[in-house]
């Protein structure tokens, strides 16, 4: 894998400053977009699946995309958060490919770049702190439509500071594996570029010149997961994208996503986000 294999565009969504008084608590956020905080002053836990990280002053924090977790909160706390979108443009996510350290200390230079970030992003501020307020299709547009009136050059600003700020974590992480079997990375790269069409395991395992068994094997060992679990999650993480960005129905979406039996897609949506497209959808728009 070279360096060409992991850029990616990220578009600011929010930035800002926080205060909060024990009243940043909120549970099964589970996001499409990617959430940075560096806290300036204060306690409040982040709690996810792999653990509860009590957050320091002056450190950054990274919660990667569609990442189950909760933020507690009993005192004072002063952050400020980044929102991303990762666009991917049908590429595998970086944090498919790496493990990002979930806190590393900040160095004097971040503060500045957050600060700069802010006074070139003005409106970006969050209104309400309940994510289901800025997780929504008509702040994401708003939030879009700024970025696209934004100066072309504070918008390369922009790109810089947000790349500064992802690799501080980046000089910390890791690859889930060490080198992705170069046949499994095809198959993946693939996966994401078909996304709006049927994916058959037996394509991609010709793709890979290994038979059905062999393959399922192989990518299981690379991914820890099976080849049509991998694809199922990343079609309903589309799906749940596109719901929030598009105002499209959401059988247009299924069958977008290459889906023949919206019963199907259905019951498959529900069983990875926890609810209906109808009740995800209906919550998104609020």
């Amino acid at each position: 894998m070279n360096k060409e294999d992991l850029k990616r565009d990220f578009i600011l969504l929010n930035t800002g400053y926080a205060y909060h008084n024990a009243d940043w608590n909120w549970k099964n956020v589970h996001s499409p977009f990617v959430r940075i905080h560096y806290v300036k002053n204060g306690s409040a836990k982040i709690i996810r699946e792999d653990g509860v990280y009590e957050l320091k002053k002056d450190h950054l924090y990274l919660t990667p995309s569609y990442i189950t977790h909760a933020y507690e909160c009993n005192d004072i706390l002063e952050l400020y958060y980044i929102h991303l979108y990762e666009d991917s443009k049908k590429q595998i996510s970086i944090f498919d490919l790496i493990n990002f350290p979930v806190e590393v200390e900040a160095n004097p230079l971040d503060i500045q770049l957050i600060k700069r970030l802010i006074a070139i992003n003005p409106g970006r501020e969050l209104q309400y702190y309940d994510p289901d307020s800025y997780d929504n299709s008509a702040t994401v547009a708003y939030n879009m439509a700024l970025q696209q009136k934004s100066p072309i050059a504070f918008e390369m600003e922009t790109l810089g500071i947000i790349e500064q700020i992802i690799s501080r974590f980046l000089a910390k992480a890791v690859f889930k594996n060490e080198q992705i079997e170069e046949r499994i990375l095809k198959s993946l790269q693939h996966i994401h570029k078909n996304m709006d069409h049927p994916i058959d395991i037996e394509d991609l395992a010709e793709i890979c010149f290994l038979t059905k068994d062999h393959f399922i094997r192989l990518f299981k060992k690379e991914m820890n997961c099976t080849p049509g679990k991998y694809i199922n999650q990343k079609k309903i993480e589309t799906a749940q994208l596109r719901i929030l960005i598009n105002d499209t129905n959401i059988k247009d979406i299924a069958y977008g996503l290459g889906f023949d039996n919206i019963s199907y897609f259905n019951r498959l949506f529900t069983k990875i986000t926890g609810e209906t497209p109808g009740k995800y959808k209906k919550r998104m728009q609020l």
